[in-house]
């Protein structure tokens, strides 16, 4: 079995391709040690102690590196866990089970979308889905939709996307132009 390794715009986080599907569906977000217990692989990245976030995408998994970190000494040790993990066949939750759910940890604020949003608020989540989600995974990292309230469209990054640099350009110049081009409605997105 071979990894892929791809680098993502955010320095900290490189991106893992193992040529297999990871998850079903969706996608699962591990932020710190204490999360990572639904998942044998997110743990034993974790138990590294210079891993600060796993993210479990389709077909990929972008890891993040802690500050100070060099990924010279650090990516010969993610590469050899997840050859053990995907070599073993082992399940990616305690379980068994290969699907997830893609709600960032902290989504338990609700934004209340107004059903008389409905039409507006179908619009932004099929742009996201086919244009957004896509290209933001290919960095690493996924897009969650978190609600529409009077013009403004809330998000949440996760994976490489969270913590990148470049993150708030993407929001602000990227997908808020997609948004309010294609959604006349939308007036700003915000991180949520």
């Amino acid at each position: 079995m071979f990894i892929e390794t791809e680098t993502t715009p955010n320095p900290a986080t490189l991106k893992f391709l193992p040529g297999r599907q990871v998850m079903t569906g969706g996608t699962r977000e591990f932020t710190s040690p204490e999360d990572a217990g639904a998942s044998p692989l997110a743990e034993a990245l974790f138990d590294l102690g210079d891993v600060t976030g796993v993210f479990f995408g389709q077909e990929f998994i972008s890891v993040t590196a802690a500050p100070g970190v060099e990924w010279h000494g650090l990516k010969p040790q993610v590469v050899s866990i997840l050859l053990d993990h995907f070599v073993s066949e082992a399940p990616l939750f305690v379980g068994g089970d290969a699907s997830g759910i893609a709600v960032p940890a902290e989504a338990d604020e609700d934004f209340g979308d107004d059903p008389a949003d409905a039409d507006i608020v179908a619009q932004i989540k099929d742009l996201l889905e086919t244009r957004v989600r896509p290209a933001v995974a290919n960095d690493g990292g996924d897009i969650i939709y978190r609600g529409y309230r009077e013009g403004i469209v809330y998000l949440a990054m996760q994976g490489a996307c969270s913590g990148c640099p470049s993150s708030t350009a993407t929001l602000k110049h990227g997908i808020e132009s997609l948004l309010k081009h294609y959604v006349p409605e939308v007036s700003e997105v915000r991180a949520a």
